[in-house]
């Protein structure tokens, strides 16, 4: 992994989702950032583009390869953009973007358009549950696990249950559920590979 581009939750997401892509779709990267797991699954052979809504980061995960990146707000979308219109998707993969949304419900209406014939939602958000807050909290640490001073941060705290529910409520159907990061229940991250109903 490049260590420059890729950041340190990446170290535990992306080999879940390496073992979860066949390497035959056409991925899309909602919340791209600054391209680096789509450069990475790109640079290892994977069909993969990319939209975020931040022209700076889109300008940046382009250096690398052209015409694969898009200026999108998936909180306010309800198609692609042109440069993609014509593109079918069959696996649409979010790592540790959910959590940073007004609008969730939104977001993954875009999710259930662009995979219109079917496909899978690859999705990942730091893992929120109980036992995990217990520990945080009796060790005192809740402040800065939360770390309520980093703007642009984290908006909603998702747990295993509540992401189930929401994705089910927006046509989605979970067909499994992987934590990764640590040990069990004391996960960093939780990944949901979710289909359309």
């Amino acid at each position: 992994m490049n260590k420059r581009t890729l950041e340190k939750h990446h170290r535990y997401i992306l080999p879940t989702i390496e073992n979860i892509l066949s390497g035959k779709e056409t991925i899309l990267d909602v919340g791209c950032g600054n391209g680096a797991i789509a450069n990475y699954l790109l640079d290892k052979g994977y069909n993969v583009y990319g939209v975020d809504r931040h022209p700076g980061r889109i300008a940046t995960a382009g250096q690398k390869h052209p015409k694969r990146f898009c200026v999108l707000d998936m909180e306010t979308a309800s198609s692609l953009p042109e440069e993609l219109s014509d593109i079918g998707f069959d696996t649409i993969i979010s790592t540790e973007v959910i959590e940073h949304l007004y609008s969730p419900r939104k977001f993954l209406s875009f999710c259930l358009n662009t995979l219109k014939g079917g496909g899978k939602l690859i999705i990942s958000t730091p893992y929120n549950g109980y036992l995990k807050y217990l520990i945080i909290s009796l060790l005192g640490c809740m402040d800065k696990h939360l770390e309520p001073w980093v703007d642009g941060g984290h908006i909603k705290f998702y747990s295993k249950r509540i992401l189930t529910e929401l994705l089910e409520s927006q046509g989605f159907r979970v067909v499994r559920f992987i934590g990764c990061g640590r040990f069990p229940y004391l996960w960093k991250s939780m990944v949901f590979i979710a289909e359309p109903k």
